[in-house]
């Protein structure tokens, strides 16, 4: 036999189980607090921008354009020096000295990523620590040691440190108001799954038209009578009358 479900129904389920559906909903917020203030460790990042070019001695426009072109295509072979031990090993052993970073190269290449906006000689090197300080030192350290070893492997002697990177107060992640809205919506979902699933699992006779649904008939109705109130009734009853005497 199909079950259907109207909105009518729907909107009855949710009303009779509505403690059930909101206080999963809280629940859910509840824990997305806790575990995003004590179970999950803040993270900063900090930013610091480069530029690579090459110097053009010929005046020519159409040169000048095919160079700064040219630059901007080498922007992702600067990514994977950037993200190559060459770079990574001396930064993590200045990190270690200044910082007191406990990690490998692997660890730091994790940590690093790598963005630029289209046709910009730009780059931006982000980096993400649980330390706001030393995530500005990481990025900093990135572009002057990039800076050393972009000039002996590639002659390129052109590359200027745009913007130092700066340590930000302000933590990245978690983003406590997305996790709390995120436990909200999945505890309203729990919730209303579980109202939804009591209802499907209850067989219970609640009237004649569940009786038509399975193809019974109705012989009749026996109302419930209270034990309590029945035993109360034959004792009553069985009680011996007394009569006052007077003399």
């Amino acid at each position: 036999m199909e079950e259907s479900i109207n909105i009518e129904q729907i909107f009855n389920i949710l009303k009779k189980h509505i403690k059930l559906v909101g206080g999963l909903t809280v629940a859910g917020a509840l824990v997305a607090i806790l575990i995003t203030t004590f179970f999950m460790t803040p993270k900063y990042d900090a930013t610091v921008q480069i530029l690579v070019n090459r110097t053009e001695t010929n005046n020519n426009v159409g040169a000048a354009y095919n160079t700064q072109q040219a630059d901007v295509q080498m922007i992702n072979t600067y990514k994977d020096i950037i993200q190559n031990k060459i770079v990574l090993d001396p930064v993590r052993k200045e990190i270690t000295k200044k910082d007191n970073f406990i990690g490998t190269s692997d660890d730091l290449k994790n940590q690093i990523s790598i963005s630029n906006e289209a046709n910009s000689q730009v780059f931006s090197v982000t980096v993400k620590d649980t330390n706001a300080y030393r995530a500005a030192d990481i990025a900093n350290s990135v572009a002057d040691t990039f800076k050393s070893k972009i000039k002996k492997m590639m002659k390129v002697n052109n590359v200027t440190i745009v913007a130092d990177a700066i340590a930000k107060p302000n933590a990245v992640s978690p983003n406590k108001k997305l996790n709390i809205l995120m436990g909200i919506v999945l505890g309203a979902i729990a919730g209303i799954g579980i109202a939804f699933a009591i209802e499907l699992l209850d067989k219970t006779v609640k009237g004649t038209d569940f009786l038509a649904e399975l193809g019974l008939s109705n012989l009749g109705m026996i109302n419930h009578i209270d034990e309590t109130k029945k035993s109360q009734r034959l004792f009553g009853q069985s009680k011996p009358r007394t009569r006052k005497h007077t003399n």
